[in-house]
């Protein structure tokens, strides 16, 4: 600033009367140096050479005057440079402008003084030191921001079991405290992008590849997260993680089709074995009925044994004879003896025959 207000007096010294300058005063004889140095290009011109009168006003006086009268009284009369005036206004504007700070709801300031950190701003109108002594940064710290692994290509990893899968997620984050987001960490976003790999590799590595491909995925994801959200906060990052959801998971590209063939082939034999369970469990429930029953007849056998052994001889005929054609033999011939049920049966009409095609 120091240097700007001497440059400007110096300027006024030349467009002044430019006394003892290279010129020469423009006191005398038309502008000419009095020493006999070179005339005065600013000086006035003159029809006839004489002598100039003494005290009289230079160019830029008269310039000055007649701008006065032309447009009035707006231009100063102290005899101070338009210049300075110009100066002051800019000066004004300029710290207006950079001092004054309208901060958005969703929006927090970061203040510097002389490049330091030194406080945050609220939402509403703040005020700092004029720039370069000062400044605010504006960080939005609602805005959820996205990053997508991988952008393009795959995204193998390897499982506790020994397998490889190509994973796809995403990761949603905000900033929580601006002043350690600006200043603590170099670039917030590749580093993010670096833990949510870091992270995701980690945890994979302790799951198998059926719980990486459907029933251990929310597990992984909340997982990551946690793992996540420490790192940045031992970063001192200022950042929150608000979730991590995997997109896809599969098996490469190169083996995509033998992981297929593989995955038919488990889900057959698993349908194979749920029919087997089924089986199973409706023999077994029939054997424990039986086993129920046959208790029960036991204990009415010991209560009366004749009975209950007529009783079970009938039964057994019946549940036989009425399956079978029984024929009745009596003196002195032989009568075929048939039941209604199948009486009824034979005496049903044949059904009708299909219509020819």
């Amino acid at each position: 600033m120091r240097r700007i207000f001497g440059w400007g007096r110096r300027l006024g010294a030349v467009l002044s009367d430019n006394r003892g300058g290279p010129w020469g005063s423009g006191g005398d004889d038309g502008g000419s140096g009095g020493d006999g140095g070179p005339r005065n290009p600013w000086g006035p011109r003159r029809k006839k050479p004489g002598p100039r009168p003494e005290g009289g006003p230079n160019p830029f006086d008269e310039f000055l005057k007649k701008s006065r009268d032309r447009f009035g009284t707006g231009f100063p009369r102290d005899g101070r440079p338009y210049w300075l005036y110009g100066l002051i206004a800019f000066v004004l504007i300029w710290i207006l402008f950079t001092s004054v700070h309208r901060i958005g709801p969703e929006q927090r300031g970061v203040v510097t003084f002389m490049g330091k950190y030194s406080g945050t701003m609220q939402p509403g109108i703040g005020f700092s030191w004029p720039y370069p002594i000062g400044g605010v940064s504006k960080i939005d710290v609602e805005n959820i921001q996205t990053i997508t692994i991988p952008g393009n290509g795959e995204n193998l990893i390897l499982t506790g079991d020994q397998n490889v899968i190509n994973l796809a997620y995403s990761v949603r984050w905000n900033i929580k405290s601006p002043e350690q987001y600006l200043f603590q960490i170099a670039n917030p976003d590749s580093t993010i992008r670096e833990v949510a790999e870091s992270s995701m590799r980690a945890v994979v590595a302790r799951v198998s590849l059926d719980d990486a491909l459907g029933a251990g995925r929310s597990e992984i994801e909340q997982r990551v997260e946690e793992n996540m959200q420490q790192l940045l906060d031992d970063y001192g990052a200022g950042v929150q993680i608000q979730g991590v959801a995997i997109s896809s998971s599969q098996p490469p590209e190169a083996v995509n089709q033998a992981f297929l063939d593989v995955s038919a082939a488990q889900q057959e034999a698993q349908s194979y074995m749920n029919a087997a369970r089924a089986y199973a469990q409706q023999q077994t429930a029939r054997a424990q009925g039986e086993a129920a029953s046959f208790e029960k007849v036991y204990a009415e056998y010991r209560a009366a044994p004749e009975v209950t052994r007529r009783r079970m001889y009938y039964e057994t005929m019946e549940r036989i004879l009425s399956r079978v054609d029984t024929t009745v033999v009596e003196a002195p011939g032989v009568t075929p003896y048939l039941s209604l049920p199948e009486i009824q049966r034979r005496q049903q009409p044949a059904p009708a025959q299909g219509a020819q095609r």
